[in-house]
């Protein structure tokens, strides 16, 4: 499956009920998994964003419903990006003309 990368930073509300964070991610979790995919890890971090997650989903429309659903509860503003492994960068370069 392919993998995403997502940049999250907590919006006021979601920073106000920080406590219920756990709680929240475990939701998500569920919520991904119901989609066909999966969150691998969950990452807090210093910095320009609050958290990092890594997760594989069937394909960007997933990727997307999962995201928007996400936004639509008002805790996270997320950025997320397709993420190619070794495997993939390898096809890739090999195909370049």
């Amino acid at each position: 499956m392919p993998t995403y990368v997502t940049l999250l930073r907590y919006t006021e509300q979601g920073i106000k009920a920080i406590k219920e964070g756990p709680s929240r991610l475990e939701k998500a979790k569920q919520a991904m998994r119901s989609l066909g995919g999966e969150i691998k890890s969950f990452h807090l971090v210093q910095g320009r964003y609050d958290a990092i997650v890594i997760a594989e989903a069937p394909n960007d429309e997933v990727v997307a419903k999962f995201a928007l659903a996400t936004a639509s509860l008002g805790n996270v503003r997320s950025e997320t990006m397709r993420a190619f492994n070794e495997e993939e960068y390898r096809r890739i370069i090999a195909g370049l003309p």
